[in-house]
């Protein structure tokens, strides 16, 4: 085991570091967008040399450096919140309800309410910036009778509320878009050319934000503005000027000025915590080189195979996988050391442990990807006794014989996913944690009749019942693989579940009151599938299973350009032939999996594009992850064919991934 303070060095040394420093150039950002932003708020096409002197002077006041205090706070916030919510693995909601359990979440309450006290924070320094009429909250007014009175300051009023919506309209189009999550570039830049790059869109989606946020805002002022400006006025005592219109009437809410105010200034809010934003996955995600052996026994913990191997925070997995991606492309030198051996013993440790992890990685999007598609095939039950569960398909006994010779005891660490892997490996049986939230339930009454047509089970007598749909499907044949996890450890393929029955469900039948229970249970789900709000709320979304499978893919792509660039290395650099004993499980485990991949592309939904937004700042890139991971697959097995070419006919496989990697060597898939 490891150590704690071993555990989060990676954390303490390097992502906190790199947060501080986006956050120091969003601060150091600052003055040039706030003299922006001043010129343009103040800005008169009759009087420009007047405006520009008039902007320097404002600048240099105690209240502008007063205001500036006040948003290196909001900066440094904004900082903060984006360190602590990040996510390399986006959460994708399958359904409207879990969608609102995430906007319901106490955790996002909390920073929904931060989001709003910041933004009344940015508006009020605004207010005080553009000066005028929107500078105070209060002013002296002279009634009908002559008294004088304390009066409130709609204007005011207005602009720090604008601030607290648009705050709270980021905080939730954040959760809907996954503003947290930050990706990895395929192409590598530097930062400056990185953030040179993504300043025009910055500003485009800022702007746009803006505006449908202050046109939502005047929607939402004119039917409610005034309970928050009665309770302003009974809270501090103010009065209503009678001689001026209220804002919330459509007389007051057509004055260009103070839209255009409005806007600049939502713009300014919103482009503050964009470029924070930017900076933050910019500095994140740069390319970090792990050491791949160290002569020194403390440091063992940060070499690359020890954080690949061992529990680690989910960034600092990313990261690895993406530096070993590199090194096996980019670095003849670090490639030596993963073939190196250990002295003395002359052991491959390094390429044992790289190999391994990346090996059990591939096998458990495996196992999910054949978990989820024995669910959607069994509708989302356990398969019935039958005849034809006892046949045995040709691709079913070829893929079982290779995962036995994966499985064995040679291997079996190999295929074992440790607790390492993200925290999202499937767990025992088909029911796992990970393909619970995003399976879809085909016996709910809310699932649409289409796809229960496409899944419903045939007919023993039926034409179509065993007939072969494709070269290596059967349509209702038993399951292709097993991912029982003591299947692993015994080296063994498990039986079918519809090939052996269990003892209770022969001798016992169902209790009168269970039966009772069971149809009230179905009266109930036959009622509310009728509604359609119920119906709304719980139909899965198209695509979302599909995305949510794939979610954590970028790193089965590293996994996968890094074993097979090493593989294609190890032909002319590895001296000692370490590659060359793992390499039938590395062919096994690649076409196992992209025989998967394929079964899953067969699906509704799972190979639609979906649509790419380029004018928001919500990266979209985790949608079109498993279009990313099969061409890569694809690529990596073609690498490694090209490269030992007829080699591989004397590697030892399962018939069925032979005739499978001859179709590769033939360039026919």
């Amino acid at each position: 085991m490891f150590s704690t303070e071993q555990s989060c060095w990676f954390i303490r040394k390097v992502i906190c570091w790199r947060a501080a420093a986006s956050i120091a150039w969003a601060v150091l950002l600052l003055p040039p967008i706030t003299a922006v932003f001043v010129i343009l708020s103040r800005f008169s096409l009759l009087h420009p040399i007047h405006t520009i002197s008039e902007c320097f002077s404002l600048l240099m006041s105690a209240s502008a450096i007063f205001s500036f205090i006040l948003l290196c706070g909001v900066i440094i916030m904004v900082g903060f919140l984006n360190l602590e919510y990040y996510t390399v693995i986006p959460t994708i909601a399958c359904s409207k309800i879990a969608m609102f359990g995430q906007l319901l979440h106490p955790r996002q309450f909390v920073n929904t309410l931060v989001h709003c006290i910041m933004g009344i924070i940015v508006a009020w320094c605004c207010a005080v910036t553009i000066g005028g009429r929107y500078e105070t909250l209060g002013y002296t007014c002279t009634q009908s009778d002559g008294s004088t009175q304390m009066c409130l300051n709609e204007y005011h009023l207005i602009l720090l509320l604008a601030g607290v919506f648009v705050g709270f309209s980021h905080s939730l189009l954040g959760v809907i878009y996954n503003m947290n999550y930050v990706s990895f570039t395929t192409v590598q830049q530097y930062k400056y050319l990185r953030f040179k790059g993504s300043l025009p869109l910055v500003v485009k989606c800022s702007a746009t934000q803006a505006l449908y946020s202050i046109r939502n805002y005047i929607v939402v002022y004119f039917f409610l503005g005034h309970i928050p400006r009665a309770w302003i006025c009974k809270t501090l005592n103010l009065h209503l000027n009678s001689s001026i219109h209220t804002l919330d009437s459509i007389a007051g809410l057509l004055d260009l000025s103070l839209l255009y105010h409005m806007w600049i200034s939502a713009t300014f809010l919103l482009f503050t915590w964009y470029i924070t934003l930017l900076l933050f996955r910019i500095f994140v995600t740069e390319v970090y080189s792990f050491p791949v052996q160290s002569s020194f026994t403390e440091d063992a913990h940060q070499c690359l195979p020890k954080v690949l191997s061992e529990k680690q925070s989910v960034i600092v997995k990313f990261l690895a996988l993406q530096d070993l991606a590199l090194l096996s492309q980019h670095s003849p030198s670090r490639r030596c050391e993963v073939f190196s051996l250990s002295q003395p013993g002359g052991h491959p440790h390094n390429w044992n442990s790289i190999s391994r992890e990346c090996l059990s990685l591939l096998a458990d999007l495996t196992q999910r990807l054949v978990a989820y598609h024995d669910t959607v095939a069994t509708n989302g039950r356990a398969k019935s006794l039958s005849t034809g569960s006892e046949r045995k398909s040709s691709s079913e006994t070829s893929v079982t014989s290779g995962t036995e010779e994966f499985m064995s005891p040679r291997h079996t660490l190999l295929m074992k996913t440790p607790a390492s892997v993200f925290a999202r490996s499937i767990g025992r049986g088909q029911q796992s944690p990970l393909t619970a939230p995003f399976t879809p339930e085909l016996d709910s009454p809310f699932t649409s009749p289409s796809l229960r047509r496409l899944t419903a089970p045939l007919e023993q007598c039926s034409p179509w019942y065993g007939t072969v749909q494709s070269p290596h499907i059967m349509r209702r044949a038993p399951k292709l693989w097993s991912a029982s996890t003591d299947s692993q450890i015994n080296g063994s393929c498990p039986p079918s579940p519809a090939s052996v029955p269990s003892p209770q469900q022969e001798t016992s039948k169902p209790s009168l009151l269970t039966q009772f229970l069971q149809n009230r249970k179905e009266q109930v789900k036959n009622f509310l599938a009728k509604r359609v709000l119920i119906m709304y709320l719980f139909n899965k979304l198209p695509e979302a299973s599909s995305q949510a499978l794939f979610a954590d893919s970028q790193a089965h792509i590293w996994a996968l350009e890094g074993l097979s660039y090493l593989v294609q290395a190890s032909f002319s650099e590895d001296q000692f032939g370490v590659v060359q004993t793992t390499l039938p499980s590395i062919l096994s485990c690649m076409l196992g999996l992209q025989e998967a991949v394929d079964r899953h592309f067969k699906l509704p939904h799972a190979s639609s594009k979906p649509l790419r937004w380029s004018s928001s700042m919500s990266d979209s890139t985790y949608k079109t992850l498993r279009f990313a991971l099969r061409a890569t697959l694809k690529t990596a097995i073609y690498r490694i064919t090209t490269t030992f070419g007829d080699h591989l006919n004397a590697v030892q496989m399962s018939t069925e991934h032979q005739k499978r990697l001859q179709q590769f060597l033939e360039y026919k898939e």
